[in-house]
C-alpha cells in the first residue's frame, strides 16, 4: 500500500487551457531539442575561424551537446516523475536558453563547449518531460496517438530546418545567431509552460536514487564517449575500449543497484517486464541506425559524391522531411485502428525498398532517380515507424513512471543513433579508402545495404510487440 507522502498525483489542468496549447508546447520544445542537434553543423567552419578551435576541439561543439543529451536523459525522465513534468520542462527551458545565450556570446572555445554541454543537459530535461506531458494529458488512445504523431513530426521539422536554417543564419547574420535565436523562443515557451500547465500537480515526495543516478548517467556518458572516439581511433584501441568498457561496467553496477539495493530505484527494472516497453526500446535502438543512415549519410552522398553544397543538400532532403511529417501524422491517426504491427511492417517495407534502391546510387546518378525517389520511400517508412514505436514503448507506462519511460525511449533512440553512426562510419570508410567520388559512393552504398538489414531486423522483432498499445 502506498503512503500518502509518496503517492503519485494525477495531473490536473484548468478546463480553460485547450489541449492544442499543451500539445503545441510539447511539440515546440521537442522542435528546439532536435533543431540544436543539427543547426550548428553548417556553422562549424565560421566558428572555427573566429574562435580558433583545433580540428579535434571543434568536434566537441557537436559532441558535447549529444553526449550530455544522451547521458542525462534517463535522469531527466525520472526527475520529471519526482518533481513533475511542468517543473522539469520549465527548468530545462531556462537552462537551455541561458546556455544558448552563453554560447552566442562566447569568445573562447572552452566557453562555447561548456555552453553546448549545458544545452545538452537542458535538452535532456526537456525531452522526457514533453513525453510525460503527452502521456499525462492525453489519456484517450486516439488522442494520444495523434499527439505522438505531432510530436514526432515536430522533431522532423527541427531536423529538416536545422541544416537549412544553419546555413542561412550563418551566411546572412552570424554563427552567433545560431545560438542566440533560442533565447527569445525559449522565453516564449517558458511563459506558455507556466500558463498552460499552471494547474498541473504531478510528482511525488520521494528522494532521488543518487547511486543509480550517478552510475546510470556516468555509464551512459562513458559508453557514448567511447563510441564517439571510434571516429578517430580503431575500435580495439585504448582510446575506444577503455571508456566503452568503463561505461558497460558502470551500467552493470547500475542494474545491480536498481535490482537489489535501491529502495526507490531511478529506473525500476519492473518496467522492463512490460512487453511494449522492453521490445519497443529494443526496436528504437535499431531504429537509431536507420535515422543516421537516412539523414546523415544521404546528406554526405549528396555533398561528397554528387557535389552539392551543405545548403543544397539540406534543400535536397526537404522533400523527404516533408514526406516524413505528413506520413507521421497519418500513421498516428491509423494507430488506434490498426495497432502497432501493421504500421511497423509497412514502415520496414519502406526501409527495405528505399535503402535497397539507394544502395544502387553511383557517382554519375541523377538526384531525382538516384536519391530523391529512394529517400522518399525511407522517409515514409520513418513516418510510419517512429511515432508507432514511441507510442508502443511508452503507452503502458504506470502512473508516476511516465517521465522515466519517456527518458528510456529517448535514450534508446539516441544511443542507437550514436552506435549506428560509429558502426556505419567505420563501414563506409573501409569501403571508400581511395577517397574518389566513385569509392565514396561504394562506401555509402554499403551503409545503405546495412540499413536495409536493420529494416528487416525491425520487421522481425515487430512480431514480439503487442498488437495494440494500451491507452
Amino acid at each position: 500500500m502506498t503512503s500518502i507522502g509518496t503517492a503519485p498525483r494525477r495531473a490536473t489542468t484548468p478546463r480553460t487551457v485547450p489541449a492544442w496549447m499543451i500539445l503545441a508546447l510539447a511539440c515546440a520544445a521537442q522542435f528546439m531539442v532536435i533543431l540544436d542537434a543539427s543547426i550548428v553543423n553548417v556553422a562549424l567552419p565560421a566558428i572555427r575561424g573566429e574562435l580558433g578551435f583545433t580540428a579535434t576541439g571543434l568536434a566537441w561543439v557537436v559532441n558535447g551537446y549529444l553526449l550530455a543529451f544522451a547521458g542525462f536523459m534517463l535522469l531527466g525522465g525520472r526527475a520529471a516523475d519526482l518533481f513533475g513534468p511542468r517543473r522539469m520542462l520549465v527548468s530545462g527551458l531556462v537552462l537551455f536558453s541561458a546556455a544558448s545565450l552563453a554560447g552566442g556570446l562566447a569568445t573562447t572555445p572552452g566557453v562555447l563547449v561548456a555552453a553546448r554541454v549545458a544545452q545538452g543537459v537542458g535538452a535532456a530535461m526537456m525531452a522526457p518531460a514533453t513525453l510525460a506531458v503527452i502521456n499525462t494529458f492525453f489519456t484517450e488512445p486516439g488522442a494520444r496517438a495523434r499527439a505522438f504523431g505531432a510530436w514526432s513530426a515536430a522533431g522532423g521539422v527541427g531536423g529538416m530546418i536545422g541544416a537549412v536554417a544553419g546555413g542561412a543564419i550563418t551566411t546572412g547574420l552570424s554563427w552567433r545567431w545560431v545560438f542566440l535565436i533560442n533565447v527569445p523562443i525559449g522565453a516564449l515557451l517558458i511563459a506558455v509552460a507556466l500558463t498552460a500547465l499552471a494547474g498541473a500537480h504531478t510528482g511525488r515526495r520521494e528522494p532521488l536514487d543518487l547511486t543509480g543516478a550517478v552510475t546510470g548517467t556516468a555509464g551512459l556518458a562513458a559508453l557514448i564517449y567511447g563510441v564517439m572516439r571510434s571516429a578517430d581511433h580503431a575500435w580495439l584501441s585504448g582510446q575506444v575500449l577503455v571508456p566503452v568498457l568503463a561505461g558497460l561496467l558502470l551500467l552493470a553496477v547500475f542494474v545491480v543497484v536498481e535490482a537489489r539495493f535501491a529502495d526507490r530505484p531511478m529506473m525500476p527494472l519492473r518496467l522492463l517486464r512490460i512487453r511494449g516497453v522492453a521490445v519497443g526500446n529494443g526496436m528504437l535502438l535499431l531504429f537509431g541506425g536507420i535515422t543516421i543512415a537516412m539523414w546523415y549519410f544521404s546528406s554526405l552522398f549528396l555533398q561528397n559524391v554528387l557535389g552539392f553544397s551543405a545548403l543544397q543538400a539540406g534543400l535536397g532532403q526537404t522533400p523527404a522531411a516533408v514526406t516524413f511529417m505528413l506520413v507521421a501524422r497519418g500513421s498516428a491517426a491509423l494507430l488506434p485502428r490498426t495497432g502497432v504491427r501493421p504500421l511497423v511492417l509497412a514502415g520496414s517495407a519502406g526501409f527495405l525498398a528505399g535503402f535497397g534502391w539507394l544502395s544502387l546510387a553511383q557517382a554519375d546518378s541523377a538526384y531525382l532517380t538516384g536519391v530523391l525517389g529512394p529517400t522518399l520511400l525511407v522517409a515514409a517508412g520513418i513516418g510510419l515507424t517512429f511515432p508507432t514505436l514511441m507510442a508502443a514503448a511508452t503507452a503502458d507506462a504506470p502512473e508516476g513512471d511516465a517521465g522515466v519511460i519517456g527518458g528510456l525511449a529517448n535514450t534508446a533512440s539516441q544511443v542507437g543513433g550514436s552506435i549506428g553512426l560509429a558502426v556505419l562510419a567505420t563501414a563506409a570508410s573501409g569501403a571508400a579508402a581511395a577517397g574518389t567520388p566513385a569509392a565514396l559512393a561504394d562506401g555509402y552504398d554499403l551503409v545503405f545495404l546495412i540499413a536495409a538489414g536493420l529494416g528487416l531486423a525491425i520487421a522481425l522483432v515487430s512480431f514480439l510487440l503487442p498488437r495494440r498499445p494500451r491507452g
